[in-house]
């Protein structure tokens, strides 16, 4: 069954309700302001935040604390460039969130527009995915499928520009262009007043609407094969070493089952990044200091969520003969 929306404002907040997100951090923008009144109108916590970055950086704290989908909305221009620095940040912790981007008219862009710039350009390198726009149907698939894309495999941010005449009431956004081109009887005027009507059919041709059930969240499993070796190599190591880092609690719904099977294996475990105090302080398998010692004495390693990064020295902390399982 399909629920219609009043404007694309509420189907951008319709679509992040669907997919778990349950506030929406920004810095309040004249390009997203729909975005903010279609989320307040849904339920979910809008929160004003003084600059672009603090609302990034908030979306990324509330994903890895609660598990759910980040969300961040900033305006066109130096909106998104202040949110850059908190968006690389997302994307070095692995963090599953989506950011929305206004942008000018669709009609305007390149022609020296309020605030129009090239956001892909500056998004591309810093997340998973980054798309823009160009009409209300192709406004809802973009954001389902960055909604899905930033849990997917390994998680991260992504980024989806939403021009402003795709967030307004169509009937508004028909008047916005009604006015620019004017009563003038002339050919030119006529001609482009028959060039807008059919950009603005093509913009909304489709009516907004939404889905009422759920997506499916998204689940990703190892091979059945990989496991079976991988728990082989476990069970045949005499000093084997675990260390668990933040994806091994992605989400954090699976903490409890994490502990229960660190417990179950019996082997040392080093804890990092968000994965600091899953055993608590004093579990007789928590080991805190001599990690590099451990290591190097180790016949068997199982990395769980752990990047292989400067903190381990890019991997030349295990020794070539240990038996590394990520």
């Amino acid at each position: 069954m399909l629920v219609r929306v009043s404007h694309g404002g509420d189907l951008v907040a319709g679509i992040l309700a669907r997919h778990g997100v349950t506030h929406l951090f920004t810095l309040c923008g004249g390009h997203i302001s729909p975005i903010l009144t279609g989320a307040q109108a849904r339920g979910l916590r809008v929160v004003d935040v003084r600059h672009e970055a603090s609302a990034v950086f908030a979306a990324d704290a509330l994903a890895r604390l609660t598990g759910t989908l980040g969300a961040a909305a900033v305006t066109a221009g130096p909106g998104v460039t202040n949110a850059l620095t908190a968006v690389k940040n997302a994307q070095l912790a692995q963090t599953p969130l989506v950011l929305l981007g206004g942008a000018t008219a669709t009609m305007l862009r390149g022609r020296g527009a309020l605030q129009d710039i090239d956001q892909l350009a500056l998004m591309r390198p810093v997340t998973k995915w980054a798309t823009a726009a160009t009409s209300l149907p192709a406004l809802g698939r973009a954001l389902e499928r960055a909604c899905r894309t930033a849990r997917q495999g390994v998680p991260g941010p992504v980024f989806v520009e939403a021009p402003v005449d795709l967030l307004y009431p169509e009937a508004l956004v028909r008047e916005w262009y009604a006015r620019e081109a004017g009563r003038d009887p002339g050919l030119a005027a006529r001609a482009l007043r028959t060039y807008l009507a059919g950009h603005l059919w093509w913009q909304f041709r489709a009516p907004a609407a939404l889905a009422e059930a759920p997506p499916p969240a998204p689940r990703r499993r190892a091979a059945q094969a990989a496991v079976a070796l991988a728990a082989r190599a476990l069970r045949g190591a005499a000093r084997p070493v675990i260390l668990v880092g933040s994806q091994a609690v992605s989400g954090l719904r699976q903490a409890e089952q994490v502990a229960a099977a660190l417990e179950a294996i019996g082997a040392p475990v080093f804890l990092s990044g968000m994965a600091r105090g899953l055993l608590g302080r004093a579990h007789p398998l928590h080991l805190r200091h001599r990690r590099s010692e451990a290591l190097g004495e180790a016949d068997l390693v199982l990395a769980c969520g752990v990047p292989l990064d400067f903190r381990l020295g890019y991997g030349r902390a295990i020794p070539a003969r240990t038996r590394l399982v990520a």
